[in-house]
């Protein structure tokens, strides 16, 4: 008798405790997207694509929530990191994982703008013919900020503006402050789009000099890319060196009057981000030089000075 007791006792836990995981569990997955979503907003991109990827492991969730889930990983990709690799994949599992979804349409046109940005015209095209029929009804976007303006389809909400005006220099940003100038941004971007699609309808997207500005526009970009990554590890300042900086060109920072004569000298700490400013330009250069003369005695560059006219 005292056994029964003690076997429903326990079985009356376990039930128990199974209830309250199972609540427990439902908190957490509000929890876990709440914070994807945070992530996303605040602009830590990277981050916000693990969480996303966490919540679709560790909870059960409908089609619907799962596709919605992984075209937006998808649009971080695509439109956050620029990585169109793996923009392209997340969007190819929407495709074929959820033919049924209402996103169809619209992850269509995001696969050929990926495979146009990795430079596959030819699976673009044949992407674009896939989907010419598609029907784009029901279609729901899920985007951080209120709806600024429409084109067509498409929706620009606060959250693109944002991002567009956090990629320009901070000095650039803070004119934006000014709504007024946050609305003459949002007319050029979509004027730009405009442009675009109607260029690209009209086939100048297969014009020599466009193709031409492509590349040279590529291989700045490419070659600056390289520049940034070589000089990271190699440009870095020392609190001692600003200082040693400071007392070699005091002079430099001195205050003068408009003969150039000194008439009063400024403390280190009066110019610091000048003097940090000027060492990181000179150690940039440096480095520049030292990069530029070993690729060119790697490659056997010869330069004919005397010929140049």
């Amino acid at each position: 008798m005292v056994r029964k007791a003690l076997v429903v006792m326990i079985a009356g836990m376990i039930v128990f405790s199974a209830c309250k995981k199972e609540e427990k569990t439902r908190i957490a997955e509000n929890d876990v997207l709440q914070l994807a979503n945070a992530y996303y907003t605040n602009g830590l991109y990277e981050a916000a694509v693990r969480q996303y990827l966490q919540y679709l492991k560790d909870y059960p969730l409908p089609a619907g929530r799962v596709a919605n889930t992984y075209y937006t990983i998808g649009d971080i990709y695509f439109e956050r990191i620029k990585d169109y690799e793996k923009a392209l994949e997340y969007y190819l599992k929407v495709k074929y994982l959820f033919p049924e979804s209402p996103l169809q349409k619209e992850v269509g046109k995001k696969i050929v703008a990926c495979l146009e940005r990795l430079e596959r015209s030819q699976d673009a095209m044949r992407m674009m013919q896939n989907e010419a029929a598609l029907d784009t009804s029901g279609l729901a976007r899920n985007r951080p900020g209120q709806v600024l303006a429409e084109i067509g389809e498409r929706k620009i909400t606060q959250g693109d503006l944002d991002f567009e005006i956090s990629k320009l220099p901070p000095a650039v940003q803070e004119q934006f402050n000014d709504p007024q100038k946050k609305r003459e941004l949002l007319q050029q971007l979509i004027l730009q789009d405009l442009l675009y699609e109607s260029a690209r309808r009209q086939g100048l997207d297969k014009d020599k000099e466009v193709i031409e500005g492509v590349f040279q526009a590529k291989k700045a970009l490419m070659a600056n890319k390289l520049l940034q990554k070589e000089l990271a590890d190699k440009v870095k300042l020392e609190a001692e060196e600003l200082e040693l900086y400071y007392k070699a060109n005091k002079e430099r920072y001195a205050e003068k009057d408009e003969n150039g004569k000194v008439i009063r000298q400024r403390s280190f700490n009066e110019v610091q981000q000048q003097v940090a400013q000027d060492l990181l330009m000179e150690k940039q250069q440096k480095a520049y030089q030292e990069l530029a003369e070993r690729l060119m005695k790697a490659e056997g560059v010869k330069i004919y000075e005397q010929r140049i006219r």
